[in-house]
């Protein structure tokens, strides 16, 4: 029986050291009463005091920015802290307590400045235009220029500060289901084909919807769809409250759909988001050739969907201690150079950056995540499968770009955009694997790898577009008024699991409740950056591989940008287009020619 640990007696080295941004919870209180300069509303009078004077000159806006960045980065620091001492252990109440409190905190500054972008953009033009011409201001040029670029979906300062009032309240679907998910939900236990009990966790989880035992798989995914359905009528009412939240929105806005306000701002078009599920419904045949293959190879009359993660090379297992992940996770990521090598084995041998294991209560699944003045710390709920080391190369990723972005760029540009993100992560594990599979001889563990490599695209590239595509939907029904209920969202679930995987497949009755259990649906228009990241990874990943000097400059030189321009305009610093379609088409094209390739390891296993 796999116990799941209580964090008590998780050992030091396997947490993260988030002492070096406050020692204790006490410290933080500290500093969280020292963040304001009021005890009551308003908590920064300074901030108000130059309301109504951003005509008075650059100086004046200087100053203005420069303590709205201060303040920002006080309170960044605040919530780091909270946030991750609150997903260690999500039912201690204090920890709970003290994420409350900074977020409500920073909802107050929200509310106290949203004056601040609406008076940007009542500026007359020319004094306007003097500001952003102005070499006092070059430091602040872009983030000006977000502010107006926006200027045709901002509120008047009212309006704005009233947005701001209720953005804790919508925020409250996506709370509440953490909540649920993380905390309250008892997933209970499951049998293998031995009569074995074991625990089900959402760690758990994919160790058993991989395991050889179909028993097993069977008797997961059943119960952990189950526990959920059982909660469908609450979890539908969440994701409607979502969708509501982001209806609302677009609309006080003025943005046509949920999803232009999504993109709009991050000067993204349209185009990207369709575009993206156009080329890979057309793909959609090198996926189903794939499904077959795996049936083929498993030996089965009926593939299910608990049989997609199955080992199809049986004899295989791949096992490895935290600290064997790590190294190889260290060696793979040489083609970047010594200084970015050099830079992650410091940040996970010394800074301790990552905390390995799951324990009870624990936030599932794995980020990485920071602030300007922290490392960028990793959460994992390591197993030991070859999954969890992609997974630590994946997050590895994201932290690693954090860090070249804020060794690089000052404060307000150190953020890079949600839509680049994903590029980083799946690049490292590109690298992963290319490491691995030059090292492997047996063709056994070759074959293992080929469909390890050709499932991280299907679950990446394929199933990500899958919940973009659903989440695009729904939010459609909400704009034409269309109820959203359990009924709804279950019956257009299951069509869209029957397109994707075809007429090879089983699709499982219980798959149509799955849309309960996926995190990133109260994210807003997140997922599909999953697809178009590997898209764009794939294609550099390959340069860099290659031995291209440039290519491996102009990635490196991308990291290092963070945030300091749009985010197509970061890619293509980096040497790809996502306004083409060709890097989708291309990533499916490189799956196609991978499950060509594992096609024939099946048929030659010596």
């Amino acid at each position: 029986m796999n116990a799941i640990s209580v964090r008590s007696l998780i050992q030091p080295e396997d947490k993260w050291n988030i002492e070096t941004l406050f020692p204790s919870l006490s410290a933080w209180d500290a500093a969280f009463s020292q963040v304001t300069e009021s005890v009551i509303s308003p908590f920064w009078p300074k901030l108000l005091s130059y309301k109504g004077r951003l005509h008075e000159g650059i100086l004046v806006l200087k100053e203005i920015l420069e303590h709205l960045i201060c303040v920002n980065r006080d309170l960044e620091k605040l919530y780091t802290y909270a946030h991750l001492r609150h997903d260690e252990e999500i039912t201690i109440n204090d920890h709970k307590r003290a994420f409350e409190r900074i977020s409500s905190l920073i909802h107050a500054f929200s509310q106290e400045t949203a004056w601040f972008e609406p008076e940007v953009l009542s500026l007359q033009e020319d004094i306007l235009q003097g500001y952003l011409d102005s070499e006092i201001l070059a430091p602040y040029r872009f983030y000006l220029e977000k502010i107006v670029h926006l200027k045709s979906h901002t509120l008047t300062g009212d309006k704005e500060e009233l947005i701001a009032r209720v953005g804790k309240s919508l925020a409250t679907p996506a709370k509440t289901f953490s909540a649920l998910n993380n905390a309250d939900l008892n997933l209970g236990t499951v049998t293998d084909s031995t009569g074995k009990i074991h625990p089900l966790s959402h760690g758990l989880y994919q160790v058993y919807l991989r395991s050889p035992d179909r028993t097993l798989r069977e008797n997961a995914f059943k119960q952990m769809h189950n526990t959920f359905a059982s909660f469908e009528n609450t979890l539908s009412e969440l994701i409607n409250g979502q969708v509501e939240a982001h209806l609302f929105s677009a609309k006080t806005r003025k943005y046509t759909s949920c999803l232009e306000a999504a993109l709009f701002p991050k000067n993204i078009p349209l185009a990207v988001y369709k575009s993206l599920i156009d080329a890979v419904r057309y793909g959609l045949p090198a996926l189903h050739r794939y499904i077959e293959l795996r049936k083929q190879a498993l030996g089965v009359e009926k593939l299910h969907l608990y049989d997609m993660y199955a080992p199809i090379v049986s004899e295989v297992e791949m096992k490895m201690e935290y600290n064997q992940g790590e190294d190889l996770v260290i060696e793979s990521v040489a083609p970047l150079g010594e200084e970015y090598q050099a830079l992650l084995c410091k940040g996970l041998k010394e800074q301790r950056w990552v905390d390995r294991y799951e324990n009870k209560h624990k936030r599932s699944g794995a980020y990485s995540s920071g602030c300007f003045d922290s490392y960028p710390y990793i959460l994992m709920n390591y197993r030991g499968t070859l999954r969890d080391v992609f997974t630590l190369a994946h997050e590895a990723g994201h932290s690693m770009h954090s860090l070249l972005s804020i060794l690089t760029q000052p404060f307000h540009y150190s953020h890079y955009p949600i839509f680049v993100a994903e590029v980083a992560s799946t690049f490292n594990e590109e690298l992963l694997m290319h490491l691995i599979l030059k090292n492997i001889s047996n063709s056994q563990e070759k074959t293992f790898l080929i469909n390890e490599k050709i499932e991280d695209i299907r679950a990446t590239l394929f199933r990500q577009t899958m919940f973009a595509e659903f989440e695009l939907k729904i939010h459609v029904f909400a704009e034409e008024g269309i109820p959203i209920t359990p009924q709804l969202l279950k019956e257009e679930y299951y069509k869209i699991n029957e397109d994707y995987f075809g007429k090879n497949a089983v699709i499982d009755e219980e798959i149509s409740v799955e849309w309960a259990r996926i995190p990133h649906f109260y994210y807003n228009f997140y997922v599909y950056q999953y697809a178009t990241g590997i898209s764009a990874s794939l294609s550099l990943a390959e340069k860099v591989l290659k031995g291209n000097e440039t290519a491996r400059a102009a990635y490196l030189n991308f990291l290092k940008s963070g945030g300091s321009r749009y985010p197509i305009d970061l890619l293509k610093i980096a040497g790809v287009d996502m306004t083409s379609r060709e890097p989708v088409e291309a990533a499916i094209r490189h799956f196609d020619g991978l499950v060509t390739e594992l096609g024939i390891c099946l048929q030659n296993p010596s």
